[in-house]
């Protein structure tokens, strides 16, 4: 009875722990980040995430995490059709994007496919802890040290266009756009996901039709629009 009694306690401990996932490739969180979250609470429960099949396992666990770090570069993310992804299938979950770019335009459009907020990878200890405390209260934050995000100065029409066709896209559709942005081919996207390569080009030829493209290029092209490039990286060799 007495063991009983003990992890039910540890389970209401840990149920009480405030839940943050970073996903990066680069191995653990930094220094300011533990410093800020272990001045915010008593508890903090802190995973790590490499890809996104990893992150998306975590998020879809019994107990979501209560704030994800997402560095856009992440493997397999694909830049904002990632992002897109994520906020599709966990729209409860605040996501904030975590880079060291520093570019109103770039944190402007994280904003606008669902991130809670936009943290410079180098951020001191402060900085962070006030990231955080205000994502969990439901602010959209941008660091003041960075240029002035304004939500209401209308985007460039071809962007605009963009985020409004890749919003359409469900979050199957979103994740085959991710893997097409980082130059797999129809078989490799099918074994990644699992099913079978006639599937993908269904999906390949609903995305085409969705963004108003007429091949894969061009649809890569769609993404790159509203990126800039700057997150999409060559798929790891196999």
């Amino acid at each position: 009875m007495t063991m009983v009694l003990e992890q039910e306690r540890v389970d209401a401990e840990a149920a009480d722990a405030v839940r943050v996932v970073v996903a990066n490739d680069r191995g653990g969180a930094c220094d300011a980040l533990v410093q800020a979250l272990d001045a915010l609470f008593d508890e903090v429960e802190l995973g790590e995430a490499s890809t996104l099949p990893a992150l998306g396992r975590m998020l879809a666990g019994p107990r979501p995490p209560d704030l994800v770090l997402l560095d856009l570069a992440l493997p397999q993310i694909g830049g904002f059709p990632g992002l897109l992804y994520l906020r599709a299938q966990n729209p409860d979950v605040p996501i904030a994007v975590v880079s060291s770019t520093a570019d109103g335009a770039v944190m402007r459009r994280a904003v606008e496919v669902g991130a809670a907020g936009f943290i410079p990878s180098d951020a001191e200890a402060d900085t962070v802890r006030e990231a955080i405390r205000g994502m969990l209260d439901g602010e959209i934050w941008t660091s003041p040290d960075l240029p002035c995000l304004d939500l209401t100065a209308p985007l460039d029409a071809a962007v605009a266009e963009s985020l409004r066709r890749l919003s359409s896209l469900t979050p199957q559709q979103l994740r085959v756009l991710t893997m097409l942005a980082q130059g797999l081919l129809n078989k490799q996207v099918a074994y990644e996901l699992g099913v079978s390569e006639a599937t993908v080009k269904a999906h390949v030829s609903a995305i085409l039709q969705k963004l108003g493209v007429e091949g894969r290029a061009q649809a890569v092209a769609a993404v790159c629009r509203i990126e800039g490039g700057s997150f999409t990286r060559s798929p790891a060799p196999r």
